[in-house]
């Protein structure tokens, strides 16, 4: 942050920072943030003032910046690279703002809320219960007071306007103080996921303790940094939809008061927008969240050590390579691309294929004498295929005037001996074949088995036509 702003350029910086990343987008198309960083150097040369501004298009400065640790580059679910301020930039736009606007001075407001703030680490860091009874004692017998004194009274004492204006200033002073803090807790969940996956990808350990305790670091990324935990403690008070309700009810009464009206349009602008502001640092650090764990988890999934190995091994080549040529290459250089991937080598491949008869003819079948079996022929033939000749004269047989005939109505007006599975299954495929239409309701069989068992069957009824089908036995052939 420091950087940023000890730049020589750094008032351009700021404001060119400001002006693309606001509270309403924070984060940006990178070709979009190139074409608007462009588009306002151009109208400062034409003002005059291009002997002020840094060397570079708006592409180059904006990979300085990112190099400098000021804008991050990331990659949306659908692929859109965008730039986003990192935790340095936004706290340096935090610092510009407050010296450019409003000063903080030191006020009631600012020291009630360093009071309240150490009166409420001291009840949080002292055990005694007798000390904290005492303490509750005390305020229920102050509000009690102030209770009846208003049932006694039925007014309440007006706060001065100059008093409200100081705590608003306040209020302000306090919310400024929130996009840098969910940045950075963003980026140190991203910091995190990136020394996990550099130490999954190291492979040093045995591949069973690193998906144990990757895994479980994917899970539970809030708790493995220090800002996510401050962050998770932060988030029971502000995560609550009931307390955001009331905050928005807060504000407008806030707004609604006359001393509102003295503010300025921005300051006033900002706590209207309080609430939004948050819920946007919340769905950034979700976002993060979500991001590591799906990263962390995929490359444990995928983890390859002999891939991550062989691409290590061809960008170490590649920077070699690229080190070797830079140093007698001149600006400008054209270089040749590679059009076409190497031709392997070969000798010789083999161009006759392989003879694809056994080597000596299979050993002869083994004499089986028929009279022993104990199952004829007929039951052999019972329990075999469709019988497809028979099926298709019983659809025939079964057509009314229009040809149309129901297979489910056909199999169950079908004898015994044609109502197997197998039959059903021949039906439907003579009906596939001659064109069926489907009929909407679900249809019911009952099958029957060679050895009387019986199987219920569902499907969805159909209807055929039986004009075609009285093809002859020849055709089933």
């Amino acid at each position: 942050m420091l950087d940023l702003l000890h730049k020589r350029h750094a008032p351009l910086v700021v404001s060119l920072l400001s002006v693309v990343f606001t509270a309403e987008r924070p984060s940006v198309p990178v070709a979009d943030a190139h074409t608007e960083i462009g588009d306002a150097l151009e109208q400062l040369r034409a003002a005059g003032h291009g002997d002020d501004l840094p060397v570079g298009t708006a592409r180059e400065l904006c990979r300085q910046w990112s190099d400098a640790g000021w804008l991050v580059r990331h990659v949306l679910e659908d692929d859109v690279e965008v730039y986003r301020l990192s935790a340095h930039a936004v706290g340096a736009l935090e610092v510009a703002g407050r010296a450019g606007g409003t000063r903080a001075r030191v006020s009631q407001s600012r020291v009630r809320t360093l009071l309240d703030a150490v009166e409420r680490l001291a009840q949080d860091a002292d055990p005694d219960v007798l000390v904290r009874l005492a303490r509750l004692d005390s305020e229920i017998r102050r509000l009690r007071a102030e209770v009846a004194r208003i049932e006694r009274t039925g007014a309440v004492d007006e706060v001065d306007e100059e008093q409200l204006l100081e705590e608003a200033e306040n209020v302000l002073h306090l919310v400024r103080e929130l996009p840098a803090d969910f940045a950075r807790v963003a980026e140190s969940i991203k910091a995190m996921q990136r020394d996990v996956v550099t130490a999954l990808r190291q492979d040093e350990r045995p591949t069973g303790d690193v998906l144990r305790e990757y895994l479980a670091r994917g899970e539970h990324v809030m708790e493995s940094t220090s800002e996510g935990r401050a962050f998770a403690g932060a988030l029971r008070l502000i995560g609550d939809p009931q307390r955001l309700d009331e905050l928005a009810t807060h504000l407008d009464v806030v707004l609604r008061h006359r001393f509102a009206r003295r503010l300025p349009a921005p300051q006033r602008t900002e706590l209207r927008e309080i609430g939004r502001r948050i819920e946007q640092g919340l769905d950034q650090v979700f976002t993060a969240q979500r991001e590591a764990s799906y990263v962390i988890t995929t490359q444990v999934r995928n983890h390859d050590p002999l891939r991550d190995r062989q691409v290590d091994e061809l960008l170490r080549d590649v920077m070699t390579g690229l080190q070797a040529w830079v140093p007698d290459a001149r600006r400008g250089q054209s270089v040749e691309p590679l059009r076409r991937l190497p031709v392997a080598e070969v000798d010789h491949l083999r161009q006759t294929a392989g003879d694809l008869r056994p080597p000596q003819a299979p050993a002869p079948l083994s004499d089986r004498d028929d009279d022993d079996a104990d199952v004829s022929q007929d039951e052999v033939r019972a329990w075999g295929g469709p019988r497809y000749a028979e099926l298709d004269a019983h659809l025939a047989a079964l057509a009314d005037g229009s040809g149309e005939v129901d297979v489910a109505a056909a199999f169950r007006a079908a004898p015994d001996a044609m109502r197997r599975p197998v039959d059903l299954l021949g039906l439907l495929e003579i009906a596939h074949r001659y064109g069926m239409t489907e009929t909407g309701e679900v249809a019911y069989v009952d099958a029957v088995r060679p050895d009387g068992t019986r199987r219920r069957f569902a499907f969805e009824g159909v209807t055929t036509t039986a004009a075609t089908a009285s093809t002859t036995e020849e055709t089933h052939g």
